[in-house]
């Protein structure tokens, strides 16, 4: 058909179009073929629950660390925070019974490689206590992790409440690509099987919950010099 026939005719324009439909050469039009059926997930192991988790069994809970004296002005600033992870990690290194729940067994050994200096020593591998403002009170969170086997690392997030205690608001348990602080969130980058993608889990402060909760989980391209370089790649541990 020409142009101006087209224009003038639109029933035989649809007639046209209907009859040419799947065949490849004619405007572009293409049968895609048969698409398949759309099948609705099916739920594996339906008949197997996990148990729920025993007193103090729940790291996504507050907890104040016990054998910490109370912090009188209650700022974080005059705090060792070797400590307080050294407190944290023996309470919940006992509460779990070695179970792993609340803290990576190997933690307590780890640790012992840390000496009384206010560091820790050169071998010591908590990292660096970072103090940011993450639960938007005006008062600066103790931010930390200990390395466990150069891959493995427990991340830990520790507040001072009204009474002077110390509370623990975060822990987690993982590969730290990357953490970073903003504002009153704090975001875990981790990498995943696709070596040119982290996973992004941000948390914020929930004050009801008194805790620092996960509010989203995404996925981002790894960072890099020049934006092509994939995430560093799996070690072993």
């Amino acid at each position: 058909m020409r142009p101006f026939l087209l224009r003038g005719r639109p029933v035989l324009l649809a007639a046209a179009l209907a009859a040419t439909a799947g065949c490849a050469n004619v405007e572009g039009l293409r049968n895609e073929g048969d698409l398949g059926t759309v099948h609705a997930p099916r739920s594996l192991w339906t008949n197997i629950r996990p148990e729920p988790p025993g007193p103090g069994q729940q790291p996504g809970t507050a907890a104040v660390v016990p054998g910490l004296p109370k912090v009188p002005d209650l700022s974080m600033r005059g705090v060792n925070a070797l400590d307080v992870v050294r407190a944290d990690i023996t309470a919940a290194t006992a509460g779990d019974g070695g179970t792993g729940r609340l803290v990576d067994p190997r933690a307590i050994q780890r640790l012992a490689l840390c000496t009384q200096a206010v560091d820790g020593g050169p071998d010591c591998p908590v990292r660096p206590a970072v103090l940011a403002d993450v639960t938007g009170n005006g008062r600066e969170e103790l931010i930390t992790a200990l390395d466990i086997d150069g891959r493995l690392s427990e991340l830990r997030v520790y507040t001072v409440q009204d009474d002077g205690t110390i509370a623990r608001i975060l822990s987690r348990r993982g590969v730290l690509e990357g953490v970073e602080v903003a504002a009153e969130h704090l975001a875990v980058r981790e990498p995943t099987s696709n070596p040119k993608k982290v996973s992004v889990s941000d948390y914020v402060w929930d004050p009801e919950a008194g805790i620092m909760n996960l509010s989203q989980l995404t996925l981002d391209e790894c960072s890099s010099a020049n934006g092509s370089a994939p995430c560093s790649a799996p070690g072993k541990g």
